[in-house]
């Protein structure tokens, strides 16, 4: 009698079924991929390499919902203000259009509104354009020979400053800072600023659409060369001097920053979706 509990003459059973001993489909495709005139080694996987490329447009990362809210991205929109631009310019002045640009701009109080900026052979076209009812709403005209600098950096605040802002920009100046009055300098709604400052518009990497005319850089190298120009056919420089293009930082005397913190992150400078408000 065999102890009870003794494993002695039992042997190890597969429990493969007839037919196992046969590759899987799966190791079989893996397989076929493989090189053929090499012999695979059982059980190994091989993975096929990508075949995917990585593109810039649109961005991969970002969500075509939030571009749509934006009404400059809407099918038309953009073709139709240039469009009604190009015809004010040959109904008033008939000069030639060298480019447009859509681009940011940000007010003496560090607002954000959103700007269409035209460049002709003689003037700096900068227009607020309502996206939603397809209209001018505001277009202000400054000679290029009347502008004599042009500065290129990064945004900075006085040091008590509790507005802040990242990134860089473009200011222009056909006036001076020092002759500008006090009640302009504190006025957020004035118009009597004699200078204006750009940066890059928040739907740029939408499609290469948008981000050939959203781009500081291709502003930039429109701009000055049309100012150049422009002082050197003009009969009398309002400055008797020469373009200076700076690199500096550029600054925004602003303090507390409430409005703009209140205006910029509900983006009110923009023609924006709001969605339905309703009781």
């Amino acid at each position: 009698m065999s102890m009870i509990g003794s494993f002695e003459g039992f042997q190890p059973v597969s429990l493969k079924q007839e037919g196992d001993d046969q590759p899987s489909e799966t190791d079989q495709l893996s397989m076929e991929e493989g090189d053929p005139g090499k012999d695979p080694a059982p059980g190994q996987i091989s993975r096929q390499p990508s075949v995917t490329e990585s593109t810039l447009y649109p961005n991969p990362y970002h969500r075509p919902y939030i571009s749509r809210k934006y009404f400059v991205t809407r099918p038309g929109a953009i073709e139709t203000a240039m469009e009604d631009l190009r015809g004010h310019i040959a109904k008033t002045s008939g000069e030639t259009i060298q480019g447009f640009w859509l681009l940011t701009e940000i007010d003496h109080w560090n607002n954000e509104k959103e700007k269409i900026l035209l460049v002709t052979d003689k003037t700096l076209l900068i227009c607020k354009y309502d996206f939603i009812m397809l209209s001018c709403v505001q277009l202000q005209q400054i000679p290029l020979s009347a502008i004599y600098r042009i500065c290129l950096g990064k945004f900075a605040f006085p040091g008590m400053s509790l507005d802040k802002r990242q990134g860089e920009g473009l200011r222009i100046y056909w006036g001076s800072p020092e002759q500008q009055s006090l009640l302009s300098r504190w006025n957020p709604w004035s118009t009597k600023v004699p200078y204006t400052t750009f940066t890059e518009h928040p739907m740029r990497y939408t499609s290469e659409k948008f981000l050939k005319i959203c781009k500081l850089s291709e502003f930039t190298s429109k701009l000055v060369p049309a100012i150049q120009n422009a002082l050197k056919s003009s009969s009398v420089s309002g400055n008797g001097k020469g373009l200076m293009v700076l690199t500096e930082p550029i600054l925004i005397e602003t303090y507390m920053g409430l409005m703009s913190f209140i205006g910029n992150s509900n983006k009110l400078g923009y023609s924006l979706a709001r969605g339905s408000i309703g009781f």
